[in-house]
């Protein structure tokens, strides 16, 4: 931010060379829910799809699931972690 004229009043300056990006990648609270879907939630259901998938007939179509469901979970885990550190190099 400039000043103008001397006095304490900030003037904002323009965007167009990227100066005034945020430190992080993502909001706080979309990074809480997302960590949240990472650790618990793709994990208790790839988990959760694997071990019922076989009992109730879908060996194949459940171990695709639960491999997909794994997949999603580390890629959330990447973004939010990205995130993270970026918010903490920029301190």
């Amino acid at each position: 931010m400039a000043y103008e004229n001397d006095t304490e009043e900030p003037v904002e300056d323009s965007d167009l060379n990227g100066d005034n990006v945020p430190d992080w990648l993502i909001p706080s609270h979309v990074y809480d829910v997302l960590k949240w879907v990472a650790l618990i939630v793709f994990p208790a259901l790839a988990t959760l799809v694997g071990a019922l998938g076989p009992v109730w007939g879908f060996t194949a179509l459940a171990s695709n699931v639960a491999t997909t469901l794994n997949a999603l979970g580390l890629f959330t885990g990447v973004i939010i972690g990205a995130s993270a550190i970026k918010a903490n190099t920029s301190k």
